[in-house]
């Protein structure tokens, strides 16, 4: 019984108790209004480009055909089944048989967006402090077991006790519990970070009964240990069959749970994905040719113009076709590791960049189509930095002057421009020079320092294809004293010495996302410069650098985050930590005609074979149904 209805109260009492009442409901309703409110889709920026209602996405085609089969290659072999495991070679297309809480669709910027799958919906306060997924009722494992908060939080928890990259990654969310409802909270930290809500909604969910389970030998398993037991999924696939470092073969789930999601619809139209392995690029694109496989990725430019003049081409059976590359960027480069002496004076590795000819190697090699590297987000353009600093960018750089190099505000960075002997000749002179700053002379044809040790260093590779770029640079190298030996591995060897650090120089690739954030300190931060298996393969350390990954991730809005963004590029650049190689910014495929994809392909991927499907008519023509 409420106070208002005790009649035999004063009149005033009861005037006070109303007031009281109303202060109490109206305050309340404050409360409520001030608590954020679950979404089935959330943005970096602005809104999400779907609403609760979409049924579908706009670049698939939602009565696509169901059946067939997709056969893909990998390089290096296998032998592990989970994720989790330090060890291993991971086997391809494991990502068929999981889900994540959300994920991103394929047409906007990046991560900007994400939708659920595993959780039906999320909200985060105004500052970002926490955020909370509510689980969708139907998700549910392949043997029928409901996903719970418990899956999620174990995955979780077992992602960072076994991965220090993962650790590190998420090192600022400071709390994971269940609250009534299926919904798993995250609480951070700090507040202030606007990615992530959506960095910890990727987090690959396991079945955590599964994982402490028994197996049908009845030995318990280990989530800490390579695995070669088909794993239990929850996503579009399952593995149908394997064989160890040679192949494995996915089947669609024809009850899937996620069926109807609209993220899904029109998605995941093969009824089998089958990957093959191989030992290396040379003996995989034999394959292709000859069938054993349906879609190549060409990465080689000069391999785009040389090799596919076979009759499969000729005849229409194989298509060659070029997709824009508008979804990411990024930074290819010889990179010294700086934990080395000889590489820690910027001049030096400003002199190994003048002996690098781009220009000639691209025209002989590759005809041209590739493009050098001026930035870290190189193919972003909206990221990358270009001229002198002005505005917003400026006002971020003003902050660390005092600890970059004063070329940052001065000069627009442009790579030594090679391409003429003329101008190769003047390039050596000005490398001559920087080393001879850095304490170098040439005595007797070699570059030594005041000791009198010459200059030299291995070059780490695992792809004899580059050869045609390493050898007119090592000719060059020499031509001013310096001594590089090349250095060929396999690639579990190649692996396992760049995450050790065990190398001099070697080539390696950042990819960029067009959302940079908390992956940033993995890449350049100081932090992770002498921990294994981090992306800071270089081993920067520098305060400044620091400074403005902080600056992208709490970055408050998106003309932050990319002034914030070009900020460090420009740093990172006028340090010479690297030497900037190529990249082209189109997608180079051929593919085996057997399959069709929507019209209205989405902008940042061509989305092969996610959206695609087998097209029985074309395969009729083509040959090799399957």
């Amino acid at each position: 019984m409420t106070l208002a209805r005790k009649a035999s109260f004063r009149a005033f009492m009861t005037a006070a108790v109303m007031t009281l009442a109303c202060w109490q409901m109206t305050g309340g309703q404050a409360r409520a209004a001030e608590e954020p409110q679950w979404q089935h889709a959330t943005a970096l920026t602005g809104e999400p480009r779907y609403g609760a209602d979409a049924t579908h996405f706009n670049y698939v085609n939602p009565d696509a055909p169901k059946g067939g089969t997709v056969k893909l290659s990998s390089i290096g072999g296998f032998d592990n089944f989970n994720v989790l495991a330090p060890r291993g070679n991971l086997a391809p297309g494991l990502g068929l048989i999981y889900e994540s809480l959300m994920e991103s669709s394929l047409d906007e910027v990046d991560i900007s967006s994400m939708y659920g799958v595993i959780a039906e919906a999320m909200r985060y306060p105004e500052d970002y402090s926490w955020v909370e997924y509510r689980l969708n009722p139907k998700a549910r494992w392949q043997d029928g077991t409901p996903i719970t908060a418990q899956d999620v939080i174990w995955s979780y928890e077992k992602a960072i006790e076994l991965s220090p990259q993962q650790k590190f990654y998420y090192k600022d969310v400071s709390k994971v519990e269940e609250l009534p409802g299926g919904v798993i909270r995250f609480s951070f930290a700090s507040a202030g970070n606007r990615e992530l809500p959506h960095t910890v909604g990727q987090i690959l969910v396991l079945p955590k009964h599964w994982w402490e389970g028994t197996d049908a030998k009845g030995n318990k398993r280990d989530i800490s240990r390579t695995t070669l037991e088909p794993p239990l999924g929850s996503g579009p696939y399952r593995m149908k069959s394997f064989v160890a470092n040679r192949e494995v073969v996915y089947e669609r789930v024809k009850d899937y749970w996620g069926e109807d999601l609209p993220i899904r619809a029109g998605t995941n139209n093969f009824d089998e994905v089958r990957y093959i392995s191989f030992l290396d690029r040379t003996v995989a694109f034999e394959a292709f040719k000859g069938g054993q496989y349906d879609f190549h990725l060409e990465n080689s430019a000069s391999a785009w113009l040389k090799n596919y003049d076979f009759p499969a081409v000729r005849d229409g059976r194989v298509v060659k076709e070029e997709f824009i590359d508008h979804g990411s960027g990024r930074m290819q480069a010889f990179v010294p590791n700086l934990r080395l002496k000889k590489f820690q004076d910027p001049r030096v590795r400003l002199a190994l960049n003048y002996a690098f000819d781009f220009e000639t190697g691209n025209t002989i090699i590759s005809g041209g189509l590739n493009k050098r590297i001026n930035s870290y987000f190189a193919g972003t353009d909206e990221l990358e930095a270009k001229g002198l600093p002005e505005g917003k960018e400026l006002e971020i750089l003003e902050t660390v002057r005092d600890e970059v190099p004063p070329e940052v505000f001065t000069k627009p960075y442009v790579n030594p421009v090679g391409g003429s002997p003329e101008k190769v000749r003047a390039n050596l002179r000005e490398a001559v020079k920087l080393l001879r700053e850095a304490g170098y002379t040439l005595k007797g044809g070699k570059m030594v320092d005041a000791q009198g040790d010459p200059l030299s260093f291995e070059m780490l590779y695992f792809d004899q294809g580059a050869e045609r770029t390493l050898l007119p640079y090592q000719q060059n190298l020499r031509d001013i004293g310096i001594t590089m030996t090349l250095r060929v591995v396999d690639m579990p060897q190649y692996i396992n010495r760049v995450n050790s650090r065990d190398f001099e120089m070697t080539t390696l690739v950042w990819a960029q996302s067009l959302s940079p954030g908390n992956e940033q300190r993995n890449m350049w931060g100081s932090e992770s410069a002498d921990r294994e298996n981090s992306q800071n393969y270089a081993g920067i350390q520098n305060p400044a650098v620091d400074k403005l990954i902080d600056r992208i991730i709490f970055a408050k809005d998106r003309e932050e985050l990319v002034a914030a963004t070009r900020a460090l590029d420009r740093v990172l650049l006028w340090n010479h930590y690297v030497i900037p190689q190529f990249y082209a910014d189109v997608d180079r495929t051929a593919r085996w005609n057997r399959f069709g994809h929507p019209d209205n392909m989405p902008e940042f991927t061509y989305g092969f074979p996610t959206i695609w499907w087998y097209d029985a008519s074309l395969a009729a023509k083509t040959g090799g149904a399957q």
